[in-house]
């Protein structure tokens, strides 16, 4: 759902932009980003951030809202916290990795063997293989946990958050999100504990925070793999085989 690209054409009513214009959006509402030409409400579009390229600016939208939202806005971390990005390999732990490291917290990045090293490039003090070591019983605690690959059961979450911890369900099972909006909130309050689903607000026009910090070169955007649209099936297979590194981007030529 991620697009960016050049405006072609445009209705009789649009009054924002202009064919020639470079933008970018989250179009998850309408869909359809693997196509030479998408048609969207202009609300849905925001300007193309000067200096980046139309790659880096497909990367962004959707993975950097999550990250946004769920490092700074919801996630309210703070210098000297300890924080765990499960999923910290793929596009949004990409970038909440480098936003908690700004924001000077302590930084455990969780994924895949194959993933580490690149987890530590991002500037994660400390990762762990999920295949070898299971967070939740390793009896370290932490003031956040975002969650990008969720899967255990909610419990075992709320042992891991130090008291006022705040736990934020983005993606895995089904049964793990069930836990968290049915019990989640009923959770660790004694110990003022949140468990909640990060309910992430799309549209490329909240990103200005983390959009000024790529033009600054202090977030980096890593694109593992370029795919034409043709390739698409081989992108989502080497995806859904947990293999990217960062973002992988669909090029049209």
């Amino acid at each position: 759902s991620d697009i960016a690209g050049r405006v072609e054409a445009t209705g009789r009513t649009t009054t924002r932009f202009q064919p020639g214009d470079d933008v970018f959006a989250d179009i998850l509402s309408y869909m359809g980003g693997f196509a030479e030409y998408v048609c969207v409400p202009e609300s849905a579009l925001a300007p193309m951030p000067a200096g980046m390229t139309y790659e880096e600016a497909a990367a962004l939208p959707q993975a950097g809202a999550i990250a946004l939202q769920g490092i700074w806005d919801k996630g309210q971390v703070q210098p000297g916290q300890k924080v765990l990005i499960n999923g910290a390999g793929g596009g949004s732990g990409m970038y909440a990795v480098q936003l908690a490291k700004l924001h000077g917290a302590e930084v455990t990045g969780v994924d895949n063997a194959e993933k580490l090293e690149f987890i530590r490039s991002l500037g994660a003090d400390h990762v762990i293989d999920y295949t070898r070591a299971d967070f939740t019983r390793d009896g370290r605690s932490y003031d956040l946990i975002l969650d990008l690959a969720a899967h255990r059961s909610v419990l075992a979450y709320k042992g891991s958050l130090v008291p006022g911890g705040r736990y934020l369900y983005v993606g895995g099972s089904a049964a793990t999100l069930l836990q968290v909006l049915l019990i989640g909130p009923l959770l660790g309050r004694a110990e003022g504990k949140k468990l909640r689903l990060l309910a992430v607000r799309s549209g490329a026009q909240r990103l200005a925070p983390l959009v000024g910090l790529c033009q600054a070169g202090k977030i980096t955007t890593v694109i593992d793999r370029r795919y034409r649209l043709n390739e698409v099936p081989e992108a989502l297979r080497y995806l859904g085989e947990g293999h990217a590194k960062g973002k992988l981007v669909a090029i049209v030529k």
